[in-house]
């Protein structure tokens, strides 16, 4: 065991746990921020990602110890009151159906938007691509992360 000091949605935290250990757990596990889901364990499907500093990063692979001072955002922390332009198309939009894949898919498309404001279609689907949605709902996936362009 060792003690790990993180910033995840900008308040500091103090964990112990194995080195190992993934940041998905240490979300969920530990620290009870359980926007963040387990889909495959294999860092495939998506619905695990998280920003890391201001990447989308897969947290079921991630082991804490890499983390060192890099800041991690969750979907609880994208924003305080649900009112990223993300969050806010998702909603105009109906983009959820079961909504399990959401907050890795809203993650996604936030990071994408936060490095490139005007993303072409083939952009998106490139930076969307391995985000598993279950549902289908790929078509409004896309027009929410077009929407939400629109209004940055």
């Amino acid at each position: 065991m060792a003690t790990y000091e993180l910033t995840i949605n900008g308040k500091q935290y103090k964990v112990d746990a194995d080195p190992s250990t993934p940041v998905l757990w240490i979300l969920r596990d530990h620290l009870d921020m359980v926007g963040t889901k387990f889909g495959c364990g294999l860092a495939q499907c998506g619905a695990c990602t998280i920003h890391l500093g201001d990447m989308a990063t897969r947290s079921c692979v991630l082991p804490v110890s890499s983390i060192g001072n890099q800041e991690i955002t969750t979907i609880e922390g994208l924003s305080d009151t649900g009112d990223h332009p993300v969050q806010k198309a998702w909603v105009d939009l109906d983009v959820a159906q079961c909504g399990y894949c959401q907050a890795g898919q809203i993650m996604t498309a936030a990071a994408l938007l936060k490095r490139n404001k005007n993303p072409s279609d083939e952009e998106i689907a490139s930076a969307m691509d391995g985000n598993i949605c279950r549902c289908g709902t790929y078509l409004r996936i896309k027009a929410a992360v077009k929407t939400a362009a629109a209004s940055l």
